[in-house]
């Protein structure tokens, strides 16, 4: 398969997103217009997505289910030099792929990515995004919800997200700090703020810090997950 240059390879991971890919894909048509390819990577969903993603999107393919293995089976069939992992509740800001795109050229960098917003009625959810933000800045570690990118040359010598049901975006970008600082754009994506109002800001919260305390200290990805309630390739 040939890399076409200058383009960006947008991959959506989608589980049951139904109520919502349509909405996602139609932000994504300016992009698609300019010349950039849209790829949603289905983990099995039980509903309409695949159905609904069809005319929306360049490629819709089924993948095994799981963030990790959706994104990489998207990546696997990416024809752009550099690839962008997007949730499907997460928007990119305006210019995003010259952003993208000119912020790796001119800084030399090999990944990235954006600061966040969370959308939300509750006050609390611009703090977490700060929050987010900040400690993303200060660590050079991102989270899914702030839209990875990356050459597509180094994500695939680096082997891709590894094959983990929670905590795949903190592995993937340890493995490529390693390679070299990420891209940091102060250009804001705007993730959904439905995790924190479902379950509650702060439980979410605690929840969160605990499960990446024992990520770090080496806890079992797997057995994190099923604390969390993950399922896998949902949000």
């Amino acid at each position: 398969m040939g890399i076409a240059p200058d383009r960006l390879s947008i991959v959506m991971p989608a589980l049951n997103e139904a109520e919502g890919i349509e909405a996602a894909l139609r932000a994504l048509q300016p992009l698609r217009a300019a010349g950039h390819e849209v790829i949603v990577a289905d983990g099995g969903s039980a509903d309409d997505t695949m159905a609904k993603a069809a005319a929306l999107c360049d490629r819709v393919i089924h993948a095994p289910r799981g963030r990790s293995a959706q994104m990489n089976s998207g990546a696997a069939v990416a024809s752009g030099n550099v690839l962008l992992f997007l949730h499907a509740d997460t928007r990119l800001p305006e210019g995003a792929a010259a952003l993208v795109m000119q912020g790796l050229a001119r800084g030399g960098r090999e990944w990235g990515r954006f600061d966040v917003s969370i959308d939300g009625a509750l006050f609390m959810l611009r703090i977490i995004g700060f929050t987010m933000t900040l400690r993303s800045r200060l660590s050079g570690i991102a989270t899914g919800d702030q839209a990875i990118f990356a050459r597509a040359d180094a994500f695939r010598a680096a082997g891709g997200f590894p094959d983990l049901p929670l905590m795949e975006d903190i592995a993937f970008s340890k493995m490529m700090k390693a390679r070299g600082p990420p891209l940091c754009l102060r250009a804001r994506v705007i993730t959904s703020g439905r995790r924190w109002e479902m379950h509650g800001v702060w439980r979410t919260i605690l929840l969160m810090w605990r499960l990446r305390a024992a990520y770090l200290f080496g806890a079992d990805p797997r057995r994190l997950a099923k604390r969390y309630g993950y399922e896998p390739g949902g949000k």
